[in-house]
């Protein structure tokens, strides 16, 4: 008789061919999803060209990238639920599957279901709202200008979220396949056991609900709750929009209000032209990361500081440094420079913890030195204006590198046993004036492009993505270094890369009208008002909170959940956005460099061959930059003019 495997290899179960229906499914929406980013990058530079050149917008634009951005979203979202990039913490959801992989079956099927309740409000409401558009007649526009229909944009949604609902279900059958070596009998009791906790949550919310709870409790208890679930593993995107659900359902005892609101930024909390610019400025740090403009940019920096002490790795702060002003992604390059700067670094004498520390800590250049998806997060968040949170980042992020290089260049002076002989290999011959200029080409065409487009006002900041990508393009074509297949694949990527990231901002609109409603906000603005504590207090208190839990979440996560809270404070104490936003970006990339979730420290470890090195080393390695960052942070927290002296 076959086995259970066997017969899913031969695809002759029945879940086994509707699983593989389902994935093929969600791989055709994620390339639906790619043809539309392209297709909104290629119609924003075609209205910059039309109104630069001839003086005409084209007509719909922005009511074609607000739409298609939402559509974009749910397209994206099944194929990512199915490769499980949902961002989630696994440091004690790891431990869990080791020594108790029953416990954690059945803490995952709690997730799932509480997953799949609260998607099934949001898909109720995304279909009657396509629903609503297609009796109704909805479009966009005016009768004497241009007309676009809103139903199909918003019956892709539908379908799609449907979709993401059923890859839900699909993704929770498959755990329990996985664990059919445990026994029917159990696996069953799981699930049994999970669902019945799901329905006793359900009856104690009832009740509590009718208890007429303080609403700053429930606030407090949300945000607990929400960092346990965490914690345990749940996706963020999932444990954010059950909290804020719970949250709101409890504060206004009204259930109808809770749904309603997951209904609400479901459809609308990312639908604005300006969350396009995510896409595209992704798109274009795949695309020049694919040219090889990382590894140039290395190459040419430690040509040119191979006398130095410490010459390689002060080059690879410089490549960083480089790198960032052109792709805005400090996990980019993490990944990029981890395979190009460490290998030559260790072959010229670098010690291995040397090496693997400069890479980590310069990494976090990539979100600090413009242009940022981080600052373009925050702005988009506090309402505050992108283009000014580039302009204040340039000289903290070049004091930032400059404070590299001087620890680097110190730590291979005198401390040698840390960091190894640190001689350099490049001889002046290495490279010619024409390899200088044609490495350094490319970076400087797509900043030219990018910071000259938006500051010469040939367009916004949204805009500016689009132009990058485009420019990202021809630089990849011009260098031959892009297939038909590469372009498919990065459009794939940012699509996944994209989903993720908004999907968590529509669970973060949620979660921000809960806070609303708790109270919270009002209540810390007015504790702080009583402890007589001035704003550089409370921003100094407020680093070190963003770098706990930069320990344990990601950054976008972090700066979803802390920035509703914080901003009306720092706003009542009279605090600049600006200035708040580049502490934020810099705060929270400390958290990248710190045990025990530390995102660049897992990408350099994931970069390098199997068994390299482990996190612990690299977390060691990565210290004193982690040091150096929290003085620099410091700095410009009582040196606010370090921010915004170019603006």
């Amino acid at each position: 008789m076959s086995s259970v495997s066997e017969l899913e290899a031969s695809g002759t179960t029945d879940h086994g061919l509707i699983d593989r229906m389902l994935g093929r499914i969600s791989s055709v929406n994620a390339a639906f999803a790619a043809l539309i980013i392209i297709s909104m990058m290629l119609l924003v530079c075609a209205d910059i060209a039309s109104r630069n050149l001839f003086s005409a917008s084209i007509s719909g634009v922005t009511d074609y990238l607000s739409y298609a951005i939402v559509a974009c979203v749910y397209l994206q979202l099944g194929l990512t639920i199915r490769k499980d990039r949902l961002v989630r913490a696994t440091f004690l959801a790891d431990l869990l599957i080791k020594w108790r992989p029953g416990t954690m079956l059945l803490l995952q099927t709690v997730f799932s279901l509480a997953a799949m309740a609260v998607m099934a409000l949001a898909v109720r409401y995304l279909w009657t709202d396509f629903l609503g558009a297609w009796t109704e007649g909805e479009f966009l526009g005016a009768n004497n200008l241009y007309q676009i229909p809103t139903w199909p944009f918003k019956g892709v949604v539908a379908v799609a979220s449907t979709l993401a609902l059923i890859e839900i279900a699909a993704d929770l059958f498959r755990r329990y396949r996985d664990q059919a070596d445990a026994g029917t009998l159990q696996t069953g009791a799981t699930f049994v056991i999970a669902a019945a906790l799901c329905l006793a949550a359900y009856f104690m919310f009832h009740a509590m609900a009718a208890a007429g709870l303080d609403r700053m409790q429930i606030g407090i208890g949300a945000l607990v709750a929400l960092l346990v679930l965490i914690s345990l593993g749940m996706p963020i995107v999932f444990a954010l929009l059950i909290t804020s659900f719970v949250g709101i359902w409890l504060v206004r005892d009204n259930m109808a209000v809770s749904i309603n609101s997951v209904g609400l930024s479901a459809g609308g909390a990312v639908r604005s032209h300006g969350f396009g610019v995510i896409p595209l400025f992704v798109m274009m740090g795949l695309m020049l990361d694919k040219a090889g403009v990382g590894r140039d940019a290395f190459q040419i920096m430690a040509m040119l500081v191979r006398k130095m002490t410490g010459g390689l790795g002060v080059a690879t702060v410089g490549a960083n440094a480089i790198f960032a002003s052109i792709t805005g992604s400090s996990i980019a390059s993490a990944t990029v420079f981890s395979r190009i700067a460490v290998p030559p670094m260790m072959e010229a004498g670098y010690s291995k913890k040397f090496s693997l520390g400069i890479v980590a800590g310069s990494s976090v250049l990539g979100m600090l030195i413009p242009p940022s998806l981080l600052m373009i997060v925050y702005g988009l968040l506090a309402e505050a204006s992108i283009g000014d949170l580039f302009i204040a980042g340039i000289i903290p992020g070049l004091l930032l590198a400059v404070s590299f290089a001087i620890l680097i260049m110190g730590l291979a002076r005198f401390m040698p046993s840390f960091a190894g002989t640190t001689r350099s290999d490049f001889s002046e011959a290495d490279m010619s004036l024409g390899s200088i200029g044609r490495g350094l080409a490319p970076v400087l065409f797509i900043v030219a492009v990018v910071m000259g487009g938006i500051y010469g006002g040939f367009f916004s900041p949204t805009e500016a993505g689009a132009a990058g990508a485009l420019g990202a393009l021809v630089v990849s074509l011009a260098r031959r270094s892009l297939t038909w297949e590469d372009l498919r694949e990065l459009a794939l990527e940012t699509g996944a890369i994209t989903a993720g990231l908004l999907f968590l901002m529509i669970a973060a609109n949620v979660y921000g009208r809960m806070l609303s409603m708790s109270t919270i906000p009002m209540q810390m603005a007015g504790l702080i008002g009583e402890m007589d504590l001035n704003l550089i207090g409370f921003v100094l208190l407020y680093v070190l909170i963003v770098v706990v839990l930069g320990m344990i979440l990601d950054s976008v996560s972090i700066m979803l959940i802390v920035l509703p809270i914080a901003l009306p404070v720092i706003t009542a104490l009279g605090g600049d956005p600006i200035w708040f936003g580049i502490i934020t970006v810099i705060a929270i990339e400390i958290g990248l460099l710190t045990p025990p979730f530390g995102l660049s420290v897992y990408v350099v470890k994931a970069s390098l061959p199997e068994g390299f090195a482990n996190l612990g080393e690299i977390f060691l390695a990565a210290a004193p930059f982690v040091v150096v960052m929290a003085l620099v942070t410091l700095t410009l927290i009582l040196v606010p003019w370090l921010t915004t002296a170019l603006l």
